[in-house]
């Protein structure tokens, strides 16, 4: 299940950077609980769907998962032992850029501690630090 933009206005695009923090999807808006970046990475459409999986197991059929990111930049990679230059070759995967603060998943209508379990075991398939967090109310 690839998660992928339906039409973008340019098929590829240039790597960008990863300066600075998270500007907007840093607060847990819409769960109890939520899983927030500490580092910078490209995540990938294989391994949210795999934290997807493993949130939703730990769950057994309760609780909801939102899922803040989506994958929205095309990466392109050479074959091996390939020339360089002849070109930008297609489009390999999908990713996402995340920023430190970002929030990347959200869970609701569950305890604490299977909020913490559910999101430490997604962790551990991700590549790269993060905390969980709790929605604090905003006035």
């Amino acid at each position: 299940m690839a998660q992928q933009p339906a039409k973008t206005k340019y098929r590829k695009k240039q790597k960008g950077n990863f300066k600075g923090l998270a500007k907007r999807g840093y607060l847990v808006s819409f769960g109890d609980y939520g899983m927030q970046a500490l580092d910078r990475a490209w995540v990938t459409n294989g391994e949210l769907q795999a934290c997807r999986v493993a949130i939703s197991r730990s769950f057994n059929r309760k609780g909801k998962v939102w899922i803040r990111v989506f994958t929205d930049k095309p990466i392109s990679k050479k074959p091996a032992e390939t020339r360089m230059g002849k070109g930008k070759v297609s489009v390999d995967e999908w990713v996402a850029t995340i920023r430190p603060g970002v929030v990347l998943f959200e869970v609701g209508n569950v305890s604490r501690e299977e909020a913490q379990k559910a999101l430490r075991l997604a962790a551990a398939k991700l590549s790269f630090a993060t905390r969980f967090v709790e929605r604090v109310e905003v006035v």
